[in-house]
């Protein structure tokens, strides 16, 4: 049966059709193999039910609420106006303002594409009028925007936690060190790059302009203050937290800075809405796909196949950050952790290795491969918003790449860059 369920929806991927379609396309091929006609198909419906029926993915559409609020406001420029402030001066500092503006922006929005559109849009042109190569300008917005997915809350973690009953908030809080070190890293390539490229530096800030800059800031930065100190200081749930980011975020946007009226919350919450219920057809479809592979015993199979079960912690890990990484340069991420958690799911428990140090790495291979050719979706995020060919996007972005694999390795030998603070948090 893997066979031509498998083919079926590679044929349909080829021409053109959505995921969303392939993947009901499979999971109604396999309910009609194994039970030998239609007579069981509510038993497709309950797990497409079941699928979408975990209260902690109500924190999904709160995000993306809150994330397109933001985007749509001042909340991004004015945390991109306060990097700039400090770091814009030094060698390479647009750069780095580029990939740290990604970093807190990610920190606010949980979505690599939010973040490509909101910091990349203002970002883009002044590093193009500073020196930079397009190409160069293009590959660090794409990439920068994969610690998004990592600095709390990231929406991929959400769908993670769901899926394998791992702890949100242990996810949650794990991400920032490896965030952190990949901004360090981004940050260190910039600079090495201005150096070589000859790239001059922008004028030096004034105390008094950067201090109005931070002010202007504090506003947005209530927003990792709630989402993270109101967690870990028990005050309220991942999910919690995502609906009081909405309640901040239209504070903000509407009374505060005034940015939107109630018309623009409105085509805001319409445009959340589509998104959501594209998120939330592929969730409930990954569901009952993931049963009738589970079903009908394909995992054990594959992995059988490739005698995962003779390796040690460090080789699964390995195979895990392989495929995963494959899987997102073709599908998109939401789709890969759906098909896959469950594969990998009992093998990690087996081999007793830490679910949230898993949830990480996977986390981190399902970014970098978003922004990976040949179908990285961040990728073609870009090639939308700036209107710049596909060679031209993707020709920037192999040292960022290996930088990003580089840490997928030391997270996998060195897993307290995860762990430390999720160790420190809540053992």
């Amino acid at each position: 049966m893997a066979v031509p369920l498998f083919a079926i929806m590679i044929v349909l991927l080829l021409i053109g059709f959505p995921m969303m379609i392939p993947l009901i396309a499979g999971a109604t091929f396999g309910f009609y193999s194994m039970f030998g006609g239609f007579g069981q198909m509510e038993t497709m419906i309950q797990q497409i039910m079941a699928g979408i029926r975990p209260a902690s993915l109500i924190a999904v559409p709160m995000f993306i609420f809150a994330a397109d609020i933001m985007t749509r406001g001042q909340s991004a420029g004015r945390l991109i106006d306060m990097v700039m402030s400090f770091v814009g001066h030094l060698k390479g500092g647009l750069a780095v303002s580029t990939a740290a503006a990604c970093t807190m922006f990610g920190a606010v929005s949980g979505s690599t594409q939010a973040t490509v559109v909101a910091i990349g849009s203002p970002l883009r042109p002044r590093m193009l009028k500073a020196g930079y190569s397009d190409s160069f300008v293009l590959a660090l917005i794409v990439n920068s925007s994969d610690i998004a997915f990592l600095i709390p809350p990231s929406i991929g973690m959400i769908i993670y936690g769901v899926v394998s009953g791992t702890s949100i908030a242990e996810l949650f809080i794990a991400g920032i060190g490896p965030g952190l070190l990949i901004l360090v890293l981004f940050s260190i390539y910039s600079w090495i790059y201005a150096v070589r490229m000859g790239v001059p530096t922008e004028p030096k800030t004034p105390w008094s302009d950067r201090a109005r800059a931070v002010r202007n800031a504090l506003w947005p930065l209530g927003f990792p203050a709630i989402i993270i100190g109101g967690i870990y200081g028990g005050i309220f749930s991942p999910t919690e937290a995502a609906a009081v980011c909405v309640l901040y975020a239209l504070i903000l946007e509407v009374i505060v800075f005034r940015s939107l009226d109630l018309a623009g919350v409105y085509r805001t919450a319409k445009s959340t809405g589509l998104i959501t219920a594209v998120v939330f057809i592929l969730v409930g479809a990954g569901a009952a796909f993931s049963w009738v592979i589970s079903f009908a015993q394909v995992p054990q199979a594959v992995l059988s196949g490739i005698g995962i079960d003779d390796m040690g912690p460090i080789a699964i890990l390995f195979v895990i950050s392989i495929a995963f990484f494959i899987g997102c340069m073709f599908v998109d991420p939401i789709v890969v952790i759906l098909i896959l958690v469950p594969i990998f799911a009992p093998v990690v428990e087996s081999a007793g290795i830490d679910p949230v140090l898993v949830g990480t790495l996977i986390t981190l291979q399902v970014a970098i491969g978003s922004a990976t050719p040949p179908f990285g979706c961040d990728i073609f995020t870009a090639i939308a918003v700036f209107k710049r060919p596909y060679m031209e996007v993707i020709r920037g972005t192999p040292p960022f790449i290996i930088i990003l694999l580089s840490v997928s390795v030391a997270l996998i030998f060195f897993p307290q860059i995860a762990l430390f603070l999720r160790d420190l948090a809540f053992r």
